[in-house]
């Protein structure tokens, strides 16, 4: 007899929760979320060994079933969640000015220039207009925004 066999027959049901903290100890050094589910459903099973004389085997079964069941509820929830939180324009700065109204300190000349937004030189593009004009950004054309004169 092995030393692992041994050790789960020794153990008997609670074989289940220390498989199912190794899983979730592995979870926090693997990236992803995995091992997470894997550790849940040996958790799940091990409550039921404890509660139930099932056979090794149906023990086996029904982790191998919460597990796949876990695994794609859980991937269906995060990827919900993911969806639902983050910022759509992370990686587009000047999408977060679109709809703002800022005020020319230079002219805007042959479709040309440049607007101060925070700490940032923005390159803009639009109509020709004199400094002091209210301008509205109403897009992001590369790196330049796409500005119009605020009636």
């Amino acid at each position: 007899m092995s030393l692992i066999e041994s050790t789960v027959t020794a153990l008997g049901p609670w074989s289940w929760f220390v498989l199912g903290l190794i899983l979730l100890g592995l979870e926090i050094l693997a990236p992803g979320t995995i091992f997470l589910w894997f550790g849940l459903s040996a958790l799940v099973v091990g409550c039921v060994a404890l509660l139930f004389d099932f056979d090794w085997q149906v023990l086996v079964a029904l982790f191998l079933v919460l597990s796949l069941v876990s695994l794609l509820i859980g991937r269906r929830l995060m990827v919900r969640m993911a969806a639902e939180k983050g910022d759509p324009g992370l990686n587009q700065r000047g999408s977060r000015y679109i709809g703002r109204e800022f005020t020319l300190a230079a002219p805007l000349s042959e479709g040309a220039g440049n607007l101060s937004i925070d700490d940032t030189i923005w390159r803009i593009t639009g109509p020709d207009l004199p400094a002091g004009t209210k301008v509205r950004v109403d897009s992001i054309d590369g790196v330049r925004l796409v500005v119009s004169r605020v009636e």
